[in-house]
């Protein structure tokens, strides 16, 4: 059954699993969250908040460079997977 939000009917499934991230973006997403993740296992990054935001971002776009989905650019629209 479609979810309501916003006053539009969508499928979650469509939501949720549609790939929509694809070249240039799908690598420069993987290359940031791997650099960020390499700063963080050699401590380049100490300070307490900064260390946090940092792992945040870089498991945030490997989980999303992985499954090949952002669930805002389908909100905005976007797609740079090619079909």
């Amino acid at each position: 059954m479609p979810a309501l939000l916003f006053g539009i009917h969508m499928k979650l499934s469509e939501v949720l699993l549609e790939e929509n991230v694809g070249g240039y973006d799908l690598f420069l997403r993987a290359l940031i969250g791997s650099a960020l993740l390499i700063a963080l296992v050699m401590d380049l990054i100490e300070t307490y908040p900064w260390d946090w935001i940092a792992a945040i971002v870089a498991f945030g776009s490997i989980f999303s460079a992985i499954i090949r989905h952002c669930t805002p650019y389908y909100f905005l629209g976007i797609n740079t997977a090619k079909k």
